[in-house]
């Protein structure tokens, strides 16, 4: 089986949730809440809701939270995805009770240094999956899915709106630091989104494109296209090479290109989504 295929398995996506729930759990409950901060999404909501009237547990409210955006889940994305998510969901409540471990740090930079990159790693990790841990996240992957919102950009400007009602109980010190802490954790969201994802997109000019192309496909078996250009100075017709690589091939491809032609052009730039065969597939929820 195809490592693309293995993606999209029922063992591997409960693996992902598994993985990303504890360690997401590990930083909310052992780093973040005995220095009384404030994480963000639903998390944050129930301890902010627990801080307000110190009834039931942080994940239980978290679980209550979870009722109107499952019912909105439901309809809106598959039910594949309704049931990854209501996984991750009781998964991530049960083991956020049952972490009773505590980090204590003096000082409040590195709890929200540390409790956002530890908790931006699990749900960063989560969310490679076909599912997700519930609360905010359903509404993210909706947006995302539907209107090409960054998962990490719609969760900070969420939490920002969380944090204003944090006032009201908590010192301005905390609320700065738990919105610091905020935006390390929707970083690592995006980096740990974009980690395996992320190639080079490479054109190559060169007036010995054929051999060039010939050269690249034998060693590295990738795919080359054409494209049709021309010489602005010279009104030459060119070859113009494009090809999607990983970023380990990067120099293998440059040294095929100057071996071939010192006087090439080599142009690389970074891409984040590539889709297609021998790549990554498109990622249905």
């Amino acid at each position: 089986m195809k490592l693309q295929d293995i993606t999209f398995t029922v063992p591997w996506n409960l693996f992902l949730i598994t993985i990303g729930s504890i360690i997401f759990s590990f930083g909310f409950k052992a780093i973040v809440i005995p220095q009384g901060m404030v994480t963000g999404g639903f998390s944050g909501a129930g301890v902010l809701i627990f801080y307000y009237t110190d009834l039931f547990t942080p994940g239980i409210w978290y679980m209550i939270l979870n009722i109107p955006v499952f019912i909105i889940g439901w309809a809106f994305i598959s039910r594949r995805f309704f049931l990854y998510s209501l996984y991750g969901a009781v998964l991530l409540t049960v083991i956020i009770d049952l972490i009773d471990y505590r980090i204590v740090l003096n000082d409040p930079v590195l709890t929200a240094l540390a409790g956002g990159a530890v908790m931006g790693a699990g749900a960063g990790i989560t969310f490679r999956s076909l599912g997700s841990a519930g609360g905010n996240d359903i509404i993210s992957v909706i947006l995302n899915q539907k209107f090409g919102v960054r998962i990490g950009t719609y969760n900070f400007l969420f939490n920002l709106v969380l944090f204003l009602f944090s006032f009201g109980y908590l010192s301005v010190d905390l609320v700065l630091y738990s919105i610091a802490m905020n935006f390390v954790t929707a970083q690592v969201v995006e980096y740990c989104i974009q980690l395996f994802n992320q190639r080079k997109l490479v054109f190559i000019i060169s007036d010995h494109s054929k051999p060039i192309s010939d050269e690249i496909m034998n060693r590295l078996q990738r795919g080359i296209t054409y494209l049709k250009g021309q010489g602005a100075y010279s009104g030459k017709d060119k070859n113009i090479l494009l090809l999607v690589i990983n970023t380990f091939q990067i120099k293998r491809v440059e040294e095929i290109v100057f071996q071939v032609d010192p006087d090439a052009f080599f142009i690389v730039e970074n891409t984040f989504n590539v889709l297609g065969k021998g790549f990554s597939k498109r990622k249905v929820y």
